[in-house]
């Protein structure tokens, strides 16, 4: 061939491929253990009606059940501090002191005045 390029024949193919499955084994890992991911959600089917197993031979997974839960747990029940500065708006949650509807500096109500007196009158008459 011209400019000296080869044509490979099998050989140098199946060399090429046993170098390729080479470096695929060497970054491959091997997952044994397999669970159910804990953050999407579960939707529990009840027996069928006319099953035959007792309930005491269905073997219950606690620990299923308690990650299922801790991932439905409101974050500030489950981590003692924020954890981004977003959850820090809100975090330490207090009732707000009880509303005082006689003290001036923090209630006022709406008043009638001579212009909003005459603003309706004059919306009600169609001017």
């Amino acid at each position: 061939m011209a400019g000296g390029r080869q044509e490979k024949d099998l050989v140098h193919l199946n060399a090429i491929h046993v170098e390729n499955v080479k470096k695929e084994r060497r970054y491959q890992k091997l997952h044994t253990e397999f669970s159910i991911n804990p953050y999407r959600k579960l939707h529990v089917l009840p027996d069928k009606p006319m099953c035959s197993k007792p309930p005491e031979s269905l073997s219950e997974d606690t620990t299923y059940i308690d990650a299922y839960r801790r991932v439905r747990m409101a974050p500030s029940l489950k981590y003692p501090k924020p954890i981004t500065e977003s959850q820090e708006i809100g975090w330490f949650v207090n009732e707000l002191p009880p509303q005082d509807r006689q003290d001036p500096r923090f209630n006022f109500p709406r008043r009638k005045t001579d212009i909003t007196q005459l603003a309706l009158f004059t919306k009600k008459r169609g001017n």
